[in-house]
């Protein structure tokens, strides 16, 4: 046996007996590495390949792999011969170059690379076919606009709140169009903003545009500033009769003009020219309604709250004709067609989107009532805002603290909105109340026989699933009983006895 074996083996026992043994006894010698009998080897292997070859260059692999028999001097090393030392040839330097185009190209963005690995033109996809080429692309441009609207919408609070502040709210009417409805014909414009992706309303009743520009004793018609504006240098007449910035009736047989009126700028107009001038106090400013947008109460006819209801009749006694009397024997009493609008939020639930809105009516049929069910799924009470409200008012001219508009009438019972608005800089001349029908036949004396049908009469036609009915029962008392216990809505609490006030 091999000294060296011999020395192996005892080092070996030695180790056993101290891990087996009752007591781990202090070594008195230190065990040798197993390794060092190496060392020797390695170097005169070292030794005799020269003085450019060092004992790094076996411990890191540096020749040819000894399994791959196509590699030279793999099965005997004698026969490799290492780089000279002395001469310094110029190293190969491997680079990857991606076959594929960088994100920004394939997204179709138009950004200029300014020479990165990457930037060269793109390798046509011949085999492809193109009817699959246009489709990719446009997939890919409306994943990312999908994203971009999901990061804006899911932003923190405080993030969106920090964001508010630095920039403006903006709004702009994208179309306007006529709409028939059982009260009249109005004016429906979609507006977009700077502050979320929901395209909000603004329902215009002002049926004298049909008959021309108005007379300089008759206010002005309500048009959207933004909607008139020329928007490009190259828009036709086409374009802006099509998104409605037309004056008049549209017809296939009628003659129209789609150019801004004169009281507007033709171009980025921030304001009327034209100020308000030639009105008497006889004629009332317009009456105007902010109304949130309510599914169930408006589209399913759900008798839990009174939504449905007040949207119809907010639109109803807007559209009502206006009587101007005489102002001296001389000239007779006039009569002006209803103007007035009704700004159409899309918040629902009184911001807390519709999921949650009908989780707390569940929780509302345990016993709660509409307040606390908010706060119980980690609500506000109210969490709706009027910013983008009062920015359309603006736009329409009604309301401009800057005596270039007219003042308003709200139709509300929420002495919050009144001040929300006033916080806008909307000058609120007029709050007018809105009780609803079934409360009104409690006190006949309410009941305007004239121009309202019989509010227990559901076949009334009207612009929601209520139409010109009333929405009563046990629900609806108890939450608009909340409303004014809660949340301080200004109503008379006509409930259990038809005379009590």
């Amino acid at each position: 046996m091999h000294p060296s074996s011999i020395h192996n083996s005892e080092a070996d026992a030695a180790l056993l007996d101290i891990l087996t043994g009752p007591d781990r006894p202090t070594p008195k010698t230190v065990l040798p590495r197993r390794d060092a009998a190496l060392d020797p080897l390695l170097i005169a292997a070292a030794s005799a390949s020269g003085p450019h070859v060092t004992r790094n260059h076996y411990q890191h692999d540096f020749f040819p792999g000894v399994m791959l028999p196509q590699s030279e001097g793999s099965w005997d090393w004698t026969k490799f011969t290492g780089e000279d030392a002395s001469t310094k040839s110029e190293r190969k330097r491997l680079m990857y170059v991606s076959r594929q185009a960088p994100r920004r190209q394939r997204l179709g963005l138009d950004i200029t690379h300014g020479g990165k690995e990457n930037a060269g033109p793109l390798i046509p996809t011949e085999n492809l076919p193109t009817s699959y080429q246009k489709k990719r692309r446009s997939s890919l441009a409306q994943v990312t606009e999908e994203r971009l609207r999901h990061q804006v919408s899911t932003q923190p609070e405080s993030t969106r709140s920090v964001h508010k502040l630095f920039s403006p709210l903006e709004v702009k009417c994208m179309a306007r169009t006529r709409i028939p409805t059982p009260h009249g014909p109005v004016f429906l414009h979609i507006y977009h903003n700077n502050r979320d992706s929901k395209e909000h309303m603004a329902i215009v009743v002002d049926p004298a545009q049909f008959s021309g520009p108005p007379a300089p004793d008759e206010p002005p018609h309500i048009r959207s500033r933004t909607l008139d504006a020329v928007w490009t240098e190259n828009e036709t007449e086409m374009d802006r009769i099509t998104r409605g910035a037309y004056v008049g009736r549209l017809s296939p047989t009628s003659r129209v003009t789609s150019n801004p009126p004169e009281n507007f700028e033709s171009r980025d107009s921030s304001r009327p020219v034209r100020e308000v001038t030639g009105l008497t106090d006889a004629i009332p400013s317009p009456l105007i309604r902010i109304h949130s947008e309510c599914f169930t109460g408006e589209t399913v006819g759900s008798m839990r709250c009174d939504c449905g209801e007040q949207l119809d009749e907010a639109i109803r006694l807007i559209s009502q004709p206006i009587a101007i009397p005489s102002q001296s024997f001389s000239t007779p009493s006039k009569t002006l067609p209803g103007r007035g609008a009704v700004i159409y939020l899309r918040q629902e639930g009184r911001g807390i989107g519709l999921l949650s809105k009908i989780r707390a009516y569940n929780l509302q049929d345990l016993g709660h009532d509409t307040v606390t069910a908010n706060l119980m799924l980690g609500h506000q009470a109210d969490e709706r805002g009027y910013e983008v409200a009062c920015a359309i008012l603006r736009d329409l001219g009604l309301g401009n603290p800057d005596g270039a508009g007219e003042n308003v009438r709200v139709l509300t019972n929420n002495p919050d909105k009144v001040e929300a608005l006033e916080k806008e800089g909307i000058r609120v001349v007029q709050r007018v109340p809105m009780i609803p029908r079934s409360w009104k036949t409690r006190n006949p004396q309410l009941v305007d026989h004239a121009v309202l049908a019989p509010v227990d009469d559901a076949r009334v036609a009207g612009a929601t699933l209520i139409g010109g009915g009333a929405v009563h029962g046990e629900d609806l008392d108890k939450y608009l009983r909340t409303k004014v216990l809660k949340m301080g809505h200004i109503l008379p609490l006509w409930l259990e006895n038809p005379e009590q006030q």
